[in-house]
């Protein structure tokens, strides 16, 4: 039989407590509350706006816009085009894709590198949808004090209507977010018909899918995706230094923080500037403290700024307390000319450099493009044949795409051997943004040249603009 020691003398009894399989469940996971963030005006959150307004307008609109009696950006996947405004790309351009994904990296570390989080704050579709769907719930449910007594409240007809207003806007955004995205992989304008007369199973299936996951991500997860799923929030810590700008509170100017009014004198009672008014709290859309330092949390969006800079005019108190600065700076007190002049530094300067070489080389490459694609594949059943007349043939297929919007006639040539002829059509018509495949016969008299593969030399030309030529290279066989 087993029992209990008695407690040592002068201590109470250890209460035990059973572990239970809900109990270990539960501790598993933590309680979330909702974050309400309230409405501030300044100089950040008229950034942010902004910055609504320019990707969404660009969003929503461009897929709507016409180009040469199409669409002016579309991605149609289905026939493997790719039309960028003036543009006509094919999957044999893809070195394009890997140009713009590097641009595209290295401008996100540039700009974490200067600044911090700037995509994060001003420019992530996650932030942008969720500040939407924000201003969707201020607009129904009302302010923050407001929203926080609705949810607190019993269920009401007012609660209920104002609940059920907020999600159907929140639905019709959603879905008419996913319907646009759909729309620059498929002709928008043929989205549109499909979906009204509920045809088109698979674009129907995207168009809810990207939908409910705006609606979800904006509507409900909206913090828990920056802090838990987005990796960038892990890995950003790599790409700061002591010279980031990164929003930061001034603790030597604001500790130690309290209430008073401002007929106090607030340094004659040991106070700082802070007066512990959690403006800045409030304003967080991911409900961090950033007087407890810089957290992995903060997304750079500034909101605190303009918060603790409102209630500093209040208090006739110099603005500044929460800035965007550096660590160095806030360390050694230095004035913006002095944070300015550490911005040019190695790493930064590296990434500018190799930046602008990327994007001066993609845009060089654009403009020397040859609208032309020519893949040459032998035919493999007959390698090399003797033909009447005493000649030897090799046969070839070739795929010619005109990545121009005007049909094209092209004139085949070939060269490389004394006699070398193309035996088959020189001339070959393909209609405006589309390939066609050719099979081409190319002949050269027996005992010209010795036996074994020479290289030959295919000329594709346009007839309608001598400026637009291409030479592909391919093996011509001659038997023994």
């Amino acid at each position: 039989m087993s029992h209990t020691p008695p407690p040592p003398r002068g201590k109470s009894p250890r209460k035990v407590i059973p572990i239970t399989p809900a109990a270990v469940s539960g501790s598993l996971y933590e309680a979330q509350v909702k974050i309400q963030p309230r409405s501030i005006r300044g100089v950040f959150s008229n950034w942010r706006w902004a910055m609504v307004w320019a990707t969404q307008l660009f969003f929503y609109v461009i897929p709507w816009l016409q180009w040469n009696d199409r669409q002016m950006l579309l991605f149609d996947l289905e026939q493997r085009r790719f039309y960028l405004f003036g543009l006509l790309l094919y999957p044999q351009d893809f070195i394009y894709l890997t140009a713009l994904l590097i641009i595209s990296a290295l401008s996100l570390f540039l700009f974490t590198a200067v600044a911090g989080r700037l995509w994060c704050g001003f420019a992530c579709p996650q932030t942008v949808y969720t500040e939407i769907f924000i201003w969707i719930e201020h607009k129904v449910e009302g302010d923050r004090s407001a929203r926080l007594r609705l949810d607190a409240s019993p269920w009401s007809a007012d609660k209920l209507w104002r609940k059920s207003l907020k999600q159907f806007l929140w639905l019709a955004v959603a879905l008419w977010t996913g319907f646009t995205f759909v729309g620059y992989f498929v002709p928008i304008r043929t989205l549109a018909v499909e979906v009204m007369a509920l045809q088109g199973g698979w674009q129907i299936f995207w168009v809810l899918f990207y939908g409910f996951a705006t609606y979800g991500n904006a509507g409900f997860l909206r913090e828990q995706i920056c802090k838990y799923m987005c990796p960038y929030a892990r890995f950003q810590s790599a790409m700061f230094d002591q010279d980031t700008l990164v929003v930061t509170y001034d603790a030597v100017r604001g500790e130690a923080r309290g209430p008073r009014t401002k007929a106090v004198d607030a340094k004659a009672q040991g106070l700082g500037d802070c007066i512990d008014c959690t403006l800045c709290v409030q304003v967080c859309p991911v409900g961090i403290d950033i007087r407890d330092g810089l957290q992995y949390e903060c997304i750079g969006c500034g909101l605190c700024v303009d918060a603790c800079n409102s209630v500093m005019d209040k208090m006739q108190y110099p603005r500044g307390l929460i800035r965007y600065t550096t660590p160095n700076a806030l360390a050694q007190r230095w004035d913006l000319r002095q944070v300015l002049r550490r911005v040019a530094r190695p790493r930064v300067l590296l990434y500018s450099a190799a930046l602008i070489a990327i994007t001066l080389a993609m845009l060089i490459s654009l403009v020397v493009r040859t609208p032309l694609k020519v893949d040459v594949i032998r035919d493999r059943s007959v390698l090399a044949r003797l033909v009447q007349g005493g000649q030897v043939e090799n046969v070839y297929r070739l795929q010619i795409a005109n990545a121009t919007e005007t049909p094209q006639r092209y004139r085949l040539v070939a060269r490389g051997l004394e006699g070398l002829h193309v035996a088959s059509e020189t001339e070959v018509d393909v209609a405006a943004a589309d390939s066609r495949w050719v099979v081409t016969r190319l002949r050269v008299p027996d005992g010209v040249a010795a036996s074994g593969s020479h290289t030959v030399v295919l000329e594709i030309t346009a007839m309608g603009d001598a400026a637009v030529q291409l030479r592909e290279k391919t093996t011509f066989l001659v038997p023994r």
